[in-house]
């Protein structure tokens, strides 16, 4: 079955997840167990019903708060689809956690209180989903119960969005009316809310069309391991490991290996299951050739007239991870793109960026915690790549503080400098 992934996101206590543990409920994709074991908390903590936001905060101080601090991820299946959840925090200071919980999401959610109406946290979600490439948006205008369930509210927290939604780069925005606390078009279509005449949340889940999102134009394929087998038996085989990044690829296609410049063909690719006759993103494979020519992890696959821009000064917007930490003109740090380690001098900070109003501060000298600017960066050996627009694995990078190890920086490639 197909497999969707996405990202839930919003202000805190707009009921996220209250959301997903709702779909998982009644979408039967609860263990018993689980449920006596949520019942239990619910009890203990004097909730007046179920609380199903427990099945997903697990940490203990966000059961204490009532709030998501961690990315929390769950997993269940329709028989339409199989779908992988990322419940990001709704905190301004845990900005880092929502792009990482939503860097690999086909889909984002984005809940907003009925009561409350747009607000800031609504925009630098809807801001940093759009950043982040994400093809389809779920405007959720939770809590439809607590305003009555009025369309004149739901119309204006529409409108409201929407209006703000037109600066960004959004080519999918779906609009639903619903309550996860009752379970208003959740799963199951309200009959509090006849004026609504749309769809579901998870009946949109199953049908949003995600096949044509992703790059099948511009093979691309960064190796991570080189497989030679010691055995007698397999002394001449050769093959090289990694994950379909773009594109579709064949046996008998003509490649070219970067940095080398060398051409040849595929001779076969394979599975854990064993071979096919086509891979494409995000299979993870073996691909051998017919040449013997020296490849190594870091190296990249492409065809010999659709190739990746090759260079050591890119441009990208970066957003800042490190509260030890912030990112200023001159810092040094390595970067990993794809499969390939290199390191990267920051020659200038462009501007900072303001993500609740989409201001551009040119005079920042640096950015901090959850902050994100453009910046210039060079590198000390040539990268492979796309901008991040055309393809998301291929156009993005993460940078590490080399002293410490510590991730502190998530890049998307805008240009070359």
């Amino acid at each position: 079955m197909e497999l969707l992934r996405l990202a839930t996101a919003g202000s805190v206590d707009d009921g996220k997840s209250t959301l997903i543990g709702r779909l998982l409920y009644d979408s039967k994709s609860i263990f018993e167990d689980q449920m006596e074991s949520i019942e239990a908390t619910s009890l203990a903590r004097g909730d007046e019903q179920v609380n199903l936001a427990l099945l997903t905060d697990g940490l203990r101080a966000e059961r204490e708060q009532g709030i998501t601090i961690d990315v929390a991820y769950r997993y269940f299946a329709t028989p339409r689809r199989k779908f992988i959840i990322a419940d990001t925090p709704g905190h301004t200071q845990y900005t880092r956690n929502m792009v990482t919980g939503a860097s690999t999401a086909d889909l984002a959610v984005i809940l907003i209180d009925a009561r409350k109406g747009v607000l800031e946290q609504s925009r630098r979600h809807a801001f940093v989903a759009s950043l982040l490439g994400i093809p389809h948006l779920v405007l959720a205008v939770n809590k439809m119960d607590l305003v009555d369930y009025a369309e004149e509210r739901f119309e204006d927290v529409r409108e409201e969005f929407a209006e703000f939604a037109a600066k960004l780069n959004v080519m999918d925005l779906t609009f639903i009316p619903m309550s996860a606390l009752k379970g208003d078009n959740v799963v199951d279509r309200s009959s509090n809310m006849p004026w609504y005449q749309g769809t579901t949340l998870l009946h949109h889940l199953e049908e949003v069309h995600i096949a044509s999102d992703r790059n099948m134009v511009d093979a691309r394929f960064p190796v991570q391991y080189v497989i030679r087998p010691q055995s007698t038996e397999h002394h001449d085989y050769r093959g090289y490991a990694g994950t379909v990044a773009g594109g579709v690829m064949r046996p008998g296609d003509d490649v070219m290996v970067l940095p080398s410049g060398f051409t040849s063909t595929i001779a076969s690719i394979e599975t854990a299951d064993g071979p096919v006759e086509q891979a494409f993103a995000p299979m993870a494979v073996t691909v051998r050739i017919n040449d013997e020519i020296d490849i190594s992890r870091g190296d990249l696959l492409c065809r010999p007239n659709n190739q990746p821009t090759v260079g050591q000064d890119i441009e990208a917007m970066v957003c800042w991870m490190s509260d030890a930490s912030q990112l200023r003109p001159g810092a040094k740090l390595a970067i990993k793109h794809t499969t390939k380690w290199a390191r990267a001098l920051v020659k200038d900070l462009r501007y900072g960026l303001d993500i609740n109003t989409l201001s551009r501060d040119v005079e920042a000298t640096e950015i901090g915690l959850n902050e994100i600017g453009r910046v210039a960066l060079r590198t000390t050996q040539p990268l492979f790549y796309d901008e991040y627009r055309r393809n998301r694995a291929t156009g993005s990078f993460i940078l590490v503080d080399e002293n410490t190890h510590v991730t502190v920086g998530a890049g998307m490639i805008r240009r070359s400098s």
